[in-house]
Formats: structure tokens, C-alpha cells, sequence
């Protein structure tokens, strides 16, 4: 079953469960979904969907962040509810020592050796890890391997 269908069939769940909040966030996630394959002129596959959600769900970190900055704690609560629902759909994140573990072969598949090489390290991770791992830290784990 194909992540879209998924959301599709979860939509109609909270609709019966009467669960407004996920309901919400599917309906926003599907219309981002939806704005998406229009202004790429593309169908949605599971790669784009987990992506999306992805965004999703670190525009919600951030927000969270500067709500409890402002005070706003019960905004901040309903972000954290969102990102719930919203990480129902991606796939289980990988652990830290998975993500070592493929850093470390893809380097060594890659011959990368220095900085230069950190294009080609990232290429192949990010299809890997998307979705599974913050892509930034991962990132910035490849640089310090890569710098030492």
C-alpha cells in the first residue's frame, strides 16, 4: 500500500474516530501532497511523500522552539501533537550506531578521503536515510569523519 493511499485511509479513520486534530494534519499533509504534484507536474510517490512529511515535521520542531521562546506553551503543545500524527506515516528512524554503520560504508564504498569527496558521500546517503535520520546531523557526522 502506497504511503498516499495510507494517509487516504487514515483520513477516513479520524473522520469515524471523530479525532480532530489528526485529522487536520492529514487533510494539510494531503493538500501539500497535492499542491506538490501540481507544481511539479508529477504523481506522488512514497519518495516525495516521505520528504514532504519530513519538512513537515521539522517546520513544527522549529516552531515548537519558538513558541516555548515566547511563552506560548499550549501552541507549542498542539505543534507537538501534530508532529505525532505526522510521524505515524515516516518510516521507523534508524539508530545511532545504524547511521554510523552506513556513514561508515558509504565512505569507504565512495574511496572518499577528504571535503572534496563530501558531495558524493551525501548522494548516496540521503536516498538511504530519508526520513529515517536528520539529514543535517548526518551531515555534520560525515564532515568531522571526513575532516579527521
Amino acid at each position: 500500500m502506497s504511503l498516499l493511499s495510507q494517509l487516504k485511509d487514515e483520513m477516513k479513520n479520524a473522520m469515524r474516530a471523530k479525532d480532530k486534530l489528526r485529522l487536520g494534519v492529514i487533510r494539510m499533509a494531503l493538500s501539500a501532497i497535492k499542491l506538490a504534484e501540481i507544481d511539479h507536474n508529477t504523481e506522488a510517490t512514497d519518495e516525495n511523500v516521505i520528504a514532504l512529511l519530513t519538512k513537515m515535521v521539522k517546520q513544527r520542531k522549529e516552531s515548537i522552539k519558538m513558541f516555548t521562546e515566547g511563552g506560548r506553551d499550549e501552541l507549542a503543545a498542539k505543534e507537538a501533537a501534530e508532529i505525532i500524527a505526522l510521524e505515524y506515516f515516516l518510516p521507523q528512524p534508524l539508530s545511532a550506531d545504524e547511521i554510523n554503520q552506513l556513514i561508515t560504508k558509504t565512505i569507504a564504498d565512495t574511496d572518499a578521503a577528504s571535503m572534496a569527496d563530501m558531495g558524493k558521500v551525501m548522494a548516496v546517503l540521503k536516498p538511504l536515510m530519508q526520513g529515517k535520520a536528520d539529514m543535517g546531523a548526518v551531515s555534520g557526522q560525515v564532515r568531522a569523519i571526513l575532516n579527521s
